[in-house]
């Protein structure tokens, strides 16, 4: 019996002790890159996290902007292959936690490719055989914005003026009027945003009284071996999907950092609800082991 463990403790130890050092390896790697940005942008301007890097305000922008210009042409497609296709499950969950109603307006903001609005309408036809319903797709990237223009130019929905889209930048929406809107939504996005509470109070500002905001964004992984697990998949595999797909190792890079940076799900919550909106229960819902989760609240 002894010598039947045995083997079976050395093949764990080959497998798991080399995923520990290449974690920490990663870990110092970026840790020595974040020192190198600051040198870089050694100047007095408030500072910001592009990732695990500090940079100044002013020029997350820029770098965000470049990650998703990157990355736009195959956007879609990385997201099938990181996630196995679960973020597909994830987007119609969260489509049908928002249970539309017939004429609904929508803004769907940092909207990329246009996974919720399609989702939104499809829901609004299927449901309530509804041909009213109108969103508006707004997102800061014209590269993304043209990825979703293309897509929903092969579909009814732009031939019957649902769909609009617009060039814009969620943390000042100056082009949309105050109060016009019944639900807000932005998933996978607010996490690149530098300043989060101005896109929080700028979503209250747009919805009419009794809107709702709605937010699908990573989370918080409580389960200490699935987060183990996860983070070993996010920093040692994804990198090199990106490169290998995209052939853009740095922008995933990024995109699995901005993750980590992201709040936990209950001061998440809290921000959204200092902006003033009222939240049911704890104010989110999470998803696979909080990998994911969705935020919500009402305009009241």
């Amino acid at each position: 019996m002894v010598f039947q463990v045995r083997p079976k403790i050395r093949i764990f130890k080959l497998i798991y002790n080399p995923c520990i050092r290449n974690f920490a390896s990663t870990t110092y790697r970026l840790h020595r890159n974040e020192n190198l940005y600051e040198n870089k942008y050694d100047t007095q301007e408030p500072k910001t996290h592009f990732g695990f890097k500090s940079v100044p305000e002013n020029v997350k922008q820029t770098l965000v902007g470049q990650v998703f210009s990157n990355v736009a042409s195959k956007y879609d497609l990385m997201n099938d292959i990181m996630s196995f296709g679960i973020h597909r499950c994830w987007k119609d969950h969260f489509i049908r936690t928002m249970a539309p109603g017939p004429g609904t307006k929508l803004l769907d903001v940092a909207g990329g490719t246009g996974d919720i609005a399609m989702g939104f309408f499809n829901y609004c036809k299927e449901i309530h055989n509804d041909i009213t319903a109108k969103a508006t797709l707004l997102d800061i990237n014209p590269k993304m914005l043209e990825v979703g223009k293309e897509r929903f130019s092969m579909t009814s929905y732009e031939k019957t003026s649902q769909i609009a889209f617009e060039l814009g930048n969620a943390e000042n929406l100056e082009s949309i009027p105050s109060n016009s809107y019944d639900i807000y939504t932005i998933a996978f996005g607010i996490r690149n945003c530098t300043h989060i509470d101005q896109v929080l109070h700028e979503a209250y500002r747009v919805l009419k009284p009794g809107g709702r905001f709605m937010c699908l964004e990573f989370g918080k992984v409580q389960n200490p071996v699935v987060s183990l697990m996860y983070n070993l998949y996010s920093f040692q595999i994804i990198p090199v999907m990106g490169q290998l797909v995209a052939a853009d190792i740095n922008s995933y890079q990024y995109l699995v950092e901005s993750i980590q940076q992201f709040p936990s799900q209950d001061k998440f919550a809290k921000m959204i609800e200092n902006a003033g909106f009222t939240i049911v229960n704890n104010g989110w819902e999470d998803l696979s082991f909080g990998i994911a989760a969705i935020h919500s609240g009402f305009k009241l």
